[in-house]
Formats: C-alpha cells, sequence, structure tokens
C-alpha cells in the first residue's frame, strides 16, 4: 500500500523555524517527483515546493523562495521542508505529495500555526 505520512507541524511564533517531514512506503521512492501542497483556513490548495527524484531539481512557489528548502533522503525514503523566517500567511494544512505535474497520491497533512 502506497502511503505518505506527514510529521513536524505545530505551533510557532512569526520568525521562527519548523522543519516537516514526510515518510513514504509502499512504492520505490526515489523514481518519483515529490511535492508539498499546503491549504491556509478557509482558502484553496497552493503548491508549494517540488524535488525531482534524484533530488537535484527543485522548483518552490514566489510565496516562500527564499525561506522554504525541500530537500530528499531517498535512502529514508524521507521528504522534507525547511520552513525558515515564517509568516502569518504561512499557517496552513501542509500536504506530502507524490509527483510534481501529476499528483497522485496524497498524505493526511500536517497543521502548521504561525501566531504569536
Amino acid at each position: 500500500e502506497v502511503q505518505l505520512v506527514e510529521s513536524g507541524g505545530g505551533l510557532v511564533q512569526p520568525g521562527g523555524s519548523l522543519r516537516l517531514s514526510c515518510a513514504a512506503s509502499g512504492f520505490t521512492f526515489s523514481n518519483y517527483a515529490m511535492t508539498w501542497v499546503r491549504q491556509a483556513p478557509g482558502k484553496g490548495l497552493e503548491w508549494v515546493s517540488a524535488i525531482n527524484g534524484g533530488g537535484d531539481s527543485t522548483s518552490y512557489a514566489d510565496s516562500v523562495k527564499g525561506r522554504f528548502t525541500i530537500s530528499r533522503d531517498n535512502a529514508k525514503c524521507m521528504l522534507y521542508l525547511q520552513m525558515n523566517s515564517l509568516k502569518r500567511e504561512d499557517t496552513a494544512v501542509y500536504y506530502c505529495v507524490r509527483g510534481w505535474k501529476f499528483l497522485e497520491v496524497w498524505g493526511q497533512g500536517t497543521l502548521v500555526t504561525v501566531s504569536s
């Protein structure tokens, strides 16, 4: 069974940092690009960042560029999102998703709340 399980969300003050993790299982992780997507309260889905299977190509939404870093450890089947200089508008449920152009499999999400 293909599974994606996110962790690492929580409450953080503006300007703070968090690292999200996503544990993948049930497929050959290194064969797939991976994406982070978020959904703020009451808003639609927003694509955040993506990384190719080898980990040497990444892309970011303008809203997070320079603050967030996506990475992966193919040996551990893990995807990460390092989030620095967090802003209140980063508050959202963050989803780990298999794929890049086609988002095939979604995790359950982890909530990030940026508030003082």
